[in-house]
């Protein structure tokens, strides 16, 4: 029992210690709506981002994608300081806002997409420019299919490396 229990602490301060290693980011994407946003390196190639948001000014949603960091081995070449990247990714969104025209309040539910290019400097700053898309089903008396996703997630992003 006690050599289980010594097992278990290692593992996990071993896992506390792997995460808390990875390179962190946390910003602000500004577009039609603003996203306050982390992201979490898994490795050299891949992250995990987490967005809380808010959709056209107008409500509150989250959204979180695993994105693969210059995927098909395609950097972005760069031979001076701080470095260029680009990323794709999938994951799940979900909110609720309040429709403009009518007042009335709604929800949205669906696939998440995360498509970007970002600069780091060689201080811990990170400048972006994302296309968040989202698509699925939306609802206010009844439920219908969402692509009002699809072209509201253009953002310019801002980012603290920690």
């Amino acid at each position: 029992m006690k050599k289980s229990f010594i097992l278990v602490a290692i593992l996990a301060v071993v896992s506390v210690g792997a995460a808390v290693a990875q390179p962190r980011a946390i910003g602000l994407n500004l577009g039609w709506g603003a996203d306050l946003s982390y992201q979490h390196a898994l490795g050299e190639a891949n992250m995990l981002d987490i967005s809380v948001n808010i959709p056209q000014f107008a409500g509150i949603g989250a959204k979180v994608t695993y994105d693969w960091i210059n995927p098909f081995g395609t950097a972005v070449p760069w031979e001076y300081e701080g470095a260029w990247n680009w990323y794709l990714g999938v994951g799940a969104s979900g909110g609720l806002y309040e429709l403009l025209s009518d007042k009335a309040n709604a929800w949205y539910v669906g696939a998440a997409g995360h498509v970007g290019i970002e600069y780091q400097f060689w201080f811990p700053l990170q400048l972006s420019l994302d296309w968040r898309p989202t698509i699925g089903v939306a609802g206010q008396d009844g439920i219908g299919f969402n692509l009002g996703g699809l072209y509201d997630g253009i953002t310019l992003g801002v980012r603290y490396l920690f």
